[in-house]
């Protein structure tokens, strides 16, 4: 047939149900397909019919060369150096830093403590708490601005003064980074006056 017969017969209008001689096979109701497009349940494998064959990748004909290419001790000379330190690492004898655990609600809720007894004037209690808040959250700005306050009312300027300071490093134009700068400049002057009272002993 055609291009130009198809179109004549696609135009023409198709007769009726009524008019249209009904063969045996249109006569028989064709259920709807209904596809299940669930995944398949694990609980409903049949473990009986599974083997005990370990079973094969998908990949298994695209294998991956792993070893090193022939010139990578020429291009990389320390990379066996790397593997010795990364084996050393699993072992423990290498250097390597320690990670503290990273919990900043435990951390706010030692400086809630903390405050507690910083206003019964349990200073030494506090200050445990606050570093116990840096301990869990490293560089959390509250707990070194409260912490500093707490060395300054224990009496231990230079502490005091390095807390401030890390204090405006963490925060350098904070809500209470001009209070840290007047409490640094205050610190000053009392550290000098301690040595010097220190010298005429």
């Amino acid at each position: 047939m055609s291009l130009g017969a198809f179109a004549q017969n696609s135009s023409k209008t198709p007769p009726s149900n009524s008019q249209a001689p009904q063969s045996d096979s249109q006569s028989k109701s064709i259920p709807p397909r209904n596809p299940d497009l669930a995944p398949p349940r694990s609980d409903s494998v049949n473990a009986d019919a599974l083997s005990d064959e370990p079973g094969e990748s998908s990949s298994k004909d695209s294998q991956v060369d792993l070893s090193p290419p022939a010139d990578d001790a020429k291009t990389h000379p320390k990379s066996s150096e790397a593997l010795t330190d990364l084996e050393d690492a699993g072992s423990g004898n290498a250097d390597v830093a320690e990670f503290h655990p990273w919990d900043p609600h435990k951390a706010a809720k030692d400086v809630e403590v903390g405050d507690f007894y910083f206003k019964r004037k349990n200073y030494q209690a506090a200050e445990s708490r606050y570093r116990e808040a840096l301990y869990y959250k490293n560089n959390d700005a509250v707990a070194t601005l409260r912490l500093a306050i707490c060395l300054e009312k224990l009496n231990r300027p230079d502490e005091s003064q390095k807390e401030y300071e890390s204090y405006l490093k963490i925060l350098p134009y904070g809500p209470d980074s001009d209070s840290a700068r007047k409490a640094i400049d205050r610190l000053k002057g009392t550290g000098a006056e301690s040595k010097a009272n220190q010298v005429n002993r």
